[in-house]
């Protein structure tokens, strides 16, 4: 179904330096062009290559012997809780087919595994850089994936459908389509199908990285179709997401799971033992069952519809993981806040000491982190230093995030103490040192007290920026405000209610901020 960085990736094991760099350029390419020409190279997408496999066991005694090496241990498994009904959010708790299925084979198989919930891009990336040994978040089995990794078995058939906004009654086929603008998932099955057939019914595809927002580009009129895997689609139309389907599902690819190629061979048997397994005792069919329905077994996705909540019944539901991202979101930004203070007072003084080598490194600092996007370093300090040194390293996402917020910030703060100390009359240096104050004494005593006062304005704006930036660490994982509310609306297809209350958190938490800092501003003046 979905595409990662594929054949740019393919040159992460000959040298990690450029592996590093590649990652880098490769995601935020992505992200900022819409992935699409990445997903085209990576998964080989424009020219509809997915391949065509069967429901058929590998498993052979061999099997059987490798996957008894993964008894005992303990697996991280990267995936992407926006895939309702393969795997989402509910209850604060990571559900859906994938993570039931992984969670059942971890169990028959006697292995323990950690869920680690990101991007689907952000996922591959992950199990390249070693952060995570395997991924399964509804990844279609192709030939361009399988010379970067090794599949297991596949899990589901899938298919894609077409579906319109439920109150529109001028689309009933392909052919209804000319002129008008089709939206599909970057890299998805769905977008090389539609790619495909593009020119034969004479509309446009429009690219984009979720399943929410293309809903609510058809909801909106920014887009008057989407193609999609039909059981995401099903699941969406039965929790009302305003859409409905008019076509019949095509074949299109199977779901694997997937681990780096050469690697982890016994958690691959494990998977593919622990799946026959399954199946055979009937508990694959129930975990089915539960999401697609009664009818999933014939491969039809006929789920039941929900009872949609009202407004304040959704806000009650959301709100204690908003909570939960809110108290993320300020941990992280009093914690870079402090580090970024720290670094602007060591580089503001480098900026103004009496020494060019001392302001050039200084001028270095500031020119990296000032001139290069926030997100460049966010990717690079989660995805790039592991594969630098070659294996994961512990509680990594929480420091990159710190080191992603703090250095990006104390750059930014650096030229606001700078500047503040520039600006305080040349007279009191002068009239220190006539009376026999060294540099440093003249700097502590009359020069910075002052500077920061002068600062505190631009300081308290910076905090603010903080605040809101540390929004961007949502994709690498980070369980920030923003990225709570993106798995809430994954799985409720509820995207506007949700922001507005996103909206409203930062706006109440941002005012408050706001009106202690001013407050200790005033007293800081007051001195």
């Amino acid at each position: 179904m979905r595409s990662g960085i594929g054949k740019y990736i393919h040159s992460l094991h000959r040298t990690r330096l450029l592996a590093t760099l590649l990652t880098v350029v490769a995601i935020v390419a992505g992200l900022f062009a819409g992935g699409t020409q990445i997903a085209q190279a990576a998964d080989g997408s424009s020219s509809s290559t997915s391949t065509s496999t069967t429901s058929t066991s590998t498993v052979t005694a061999a099997t059987r012997k490798e996957a008894l090496k993964a008894k005992g241990k303990s697996y991280t498994i990267a995936t992407d809780t926006t895939f309702a009904p393969f795997e989402f959010r509910q209850n604060g708790q990571m559900v859906g087919i994938d993570m039931d299925l992984m969670n059942a084979i971890a169990k028959n198989q006697g292995f323990s595994i950690t869920i680690q919930s990101l991007g689907f891009n952000a996922a591959l990336q992950a199990l390249s850089s070693n952060q995570a040994d395997g991924v399964i978040a509804g990844m279609s089995i192709t030939d361009e994936r399988k010379q970067i990794y090794d599949f297991s078995d596949p899990y589901f058939e899938s298919g894609i459908q077409m579906a319109i906004a439920k109150n529109d009654s001028t689309i009933k086929s392909y052919k209804d389509l000319k002129g008008k603008t089709v939206v599909v998932k970057s890299g998805s099955e769905g977008e090389s199908y539609a790619k495909s057939v593009a020119s034969k019914y004479g509309f446009s595809v429009k690219s984009v990285d979720q399943s929410a927002t293309m809903y609510e580009m058809v909801k909106s009129g920014n887009a008057s179709a989407v193609f999609d895997d039909y059981p995401v689609l099903a699941y969406g139309v039965s929790q009302d997401n305003g859409l409905k389907t008019v076509t019949k599902k095509i074949p299109e690819g199977s779901y694997g799971f997937a681990v780096n190629k050469g690697k982890n061979a016994a958690l691959l048997a494990a998977f593919n033992v622990g799946l026959k397994n399954l199946k055979a005792s009937g508990k694959y069919d129930k975990i089915l069952v539960k999401y697609l329905g009664s009818s999933a077994s014939t491969g039809s996705a006929t789920i039941k519809a929900a009872t949609r909540p009202s407004f304040w019944q959704l806000v009650r539901q959301s709100f204690p993981a908003l909570m939960l991202g809110l108290r993320n979101t300020l941990i992280i930004t009093a914690l870079s806040f402090i580090v970024a203070m720290i670094l602007s007072l060591v580089f503001g003084l480098m900026r103004v000491f009496p020494n060019r080598i001392v302001q050039f490194i200084a001028q270095i600092y500031v020119a990296v982190f000032r001139g290069t996007p926030l997100l460049v370093w966010a990717f690079f300090f989660y995805f790039g230093i592991p594969q630098l040194v070659g294996h994961a390293l512990g509680n990594w996402l929480w420091i990159s995030g710190l080191l992603t917020l703090s250095l990006n910030s104390g750059s930014y703060l650096t030229e606001i103490l700078r500047g503040a100390i520039q600006s305080v009359n040349i007279g009191q240096t002068e009239g220190a040192q006539s009376l026999g104050l060294t540099y440093g004494q003249t700097m502590r005593e009359i020069i910075l007290p002052q500077a920061f006062k002068i600062a505190a304005p631009s300081v308290i704006n910076q905090l603010i920026i903080m605040i809101k930036d540390s929004s961007l660490l949502l994709t690498i994982g980070f369980a920030d405000l923003l990225y709570q509310a993106q798995q809430l609306y994954a799985a409720n297809f509820r995207v506007t209610e949700t922001l507005f209350m996103v909206g409203v958190i930062y706006f109440v938490a941002i005012s408050l901020l706001t009106l202690v800092a001013n407050w200790a501003d005033r007293k800081l003046h007051r001195r």
